[in-house]
């Protein structure tokens, strides 16, 4: 049985109540043509939180409500994943279900992508130009759809994304999946300003939701079938640097139609097929090349690591294209001699080596920005043996100074069914590397790779050998000797380890 480790943790950060321009996810304000959105900015304190009224009265919470036979309803096609269906709210939303039925009847929906994905928040649709900016209601632009307390953004929320304002709505709408919340998270979100009903929190406890958004966006549907398939949707492979599918999510079609009694299923929990923990989208990487195996190019930043007592050097290949900061980072520490005379403060054999923490001790470090950077795991990138990747404390968001070089071992047929099995997603050519190279591909998507060893590999390879303690830590001191930013000369390149005699 494979040594697995699900090291990714689920972002459950909270969203502020309002976007009064699109902020992107590096904190940057977007200008008058950015996307409309829904944001999930994490509010640190009461002045940023929503402004309600102290004394809201504890109304009976109708996203749950049953539709009457012959009441409108809509059909969404969602191609490869299926058929949603949504109840509307005329009686607390009537200019929103009236913009969404009527564009839905002129076919505006149909052929369209969701150009935003969130897993455990939310996806977003219904922009024309497929990136957010675009878009208009029946009125030929934006309108007020208000909100109302009866309808909250529980789970299977249908409401328009705005540009700070429920005053721009337009065509943009998306479906809430969110996170189950416990009475301490929700009195975490009202010491943060937030106000939430009686009615409001057994429904965020129960059927999950994204209460922070309440108030501030146009809720005017649920769904009431089919919410397995917006589920599955949320976990597909999403571009880090603006959210949007791998793989094109394409609306075949929106239908009108009406409620004729047949079953309703509104809670995740009532699909018996769905396992959210299990569920990883392959099909959206299907066309994502792997580049850890890029020969650099003469002239081009590489990375040598020099370490005491072994012969020979470590030599990486840097990717700025996809870790931009990252590398950033790691060249410039490099350059300060950051690195030097550090010692590797974790051996793990079979798995990795890691070192880049000043105090010996695998809780230090930092990056060269002041208050940290946000990162990601890029798919182009992969956790093949010799990537060097930074490690984190359950996020990357949480990288900096500490690194570690995979060696992990080659994974065969029934080893690789066995990842699969339990829920790992890998492509054809995933699954080719790591049978031939080696590695950890449980660490993908939870580590930002950065760069990829094309010699000294073997020098890697050896330290993973050491004598350690029960924490990793080797017994005797491995030192980096030096650490240097040089330029590609053509040298010979030696990927795998095999390469090695």
């Amino acid at each position: 049985m494979l040594g697995k480790m699900l090291a990714g943790a689920v972002c459950t950060a909270v969203a502020a109540s309002a976007l009064v321009s699109c902020t992107d996810k590096k904190g940057g304000s977007a200008t008058e043509k950015s996307s409309l959105s829904v944001t999930e900015e994490a509010v640190t304190t009461t002045e940023q939180a929503t402004t309600q009224s102290p004394t809201v009265e504890n109304v009976d919470i109708a996203n749950f409500t049953d539709p009457e036979k012959g009441d409108t309803i809509i059909e969404m096609d969602i191609k490869d994943y299926g058929i949603v269906k949504f109840r509307l709210f005329p009686e607390y939303a009537d200019k929103g279900v009236e913009n969404f039925v009527e564009l839905a009847k002129k076919g505006y929906y149909d052929g369209l992508k969701f150009h935003r994905v969130i897993s455990d928040f939310m996806i977003q649709g219904g922009d024309p130009l497929g990136n957010g900016t675009g878009g208009e209601s029946i009125w030929g632009g934006k309108f007020d759809g208000g909100t109302n307390p009866h309808l909250i953004h529980a789970a299977g929320a249908l409401a328009y994304a705005n540009r700070g304002s429920t005053s721009t709505d337009g065509s943009q709408f998306y479906v809430v999946t969110g996170t189950v919340y416990t009475d301490s998270k929700l009195d975490e979100l009202a010491a943060k300003g937030y106000v939430l009903t009686d009615n409001a929190r057994e429904v965020y406890k129960t059927a999950g939701g994204a209460p922070w958004l309440d108030g501030s966006y146009t809720v005017f549907g649920q769904v009431i079938d089919g919410l397995d398939v917006i589920f599955r949707i949320q976990n597909v492979s999403v571009d880090p640097q603006n959210d949007s599918p791998l793989k094109d999510v394409v609306i075949n079609s929106v239908k009108v139609g009406e409620y004729n009694g047949e079953d309703i299923h509104w809670y995740i929990s009532e699909y018996e097929a769905f396992d959210p923990e299990a569920i990883k989208e392959a099909s959206a990487k299907d066309s994502i090349d792997i580049k850890n195996f890029t020969a650099p190019r003469e002239g081009e930043t590489i990375v040598t690591m020099k370490v005491k007592g072994y012969d020979g050097e470590i030599k990486i290949k840097l990717f700025p294209e996809y870790a931009e900061k990252g590398v950033e980072s790691f060249i410039t520490l490099a350059q300060q001699g950051y690195y030097d005379n550090l010692i590797f403060h974790k051996v793990r054999k079979d798995k990795l080596v890691e070192t880049g923490d000043p105090t010996g001790e695998g809780t230090g470090g930092s990056s060269i920005f002041e208050k940290g950077y946000e990162a990601d795991a890029d798919p182009h990138l992969i956790n093949a043996a010799g990537a060097v990747a930074y490690a984190n404390e359950g996020s990357t968001n949480t990288n900096g100074s500490r690194f570690f070089i995979v060696t992990g071992e080659k994974l065969d047929e029934k080893e690789l069914k066995e990842l699969e099995d339990g829920g790992y997603a890998l492509t054809d050519d995933e699954k080719k590397i790591y049978s031939e190279y080696g590695g950890l591909p449980w660490f993908d998507g939870s580590y930002t790779v950065f760069g990829q060893v094309f010699d000294g590999l073997d020098i890697v390879f050896d330290i993973q050998n050491a004598e350690t303690d029960s924490s990793g830590k080797p017994l005797k001191d491995i030192v980096v000797e030096k650490m240097t930013v040089t330029t590609y000369g053509n040298e010979e390149i030696h990927w795998n380890i095999s390469d090695y005699k």
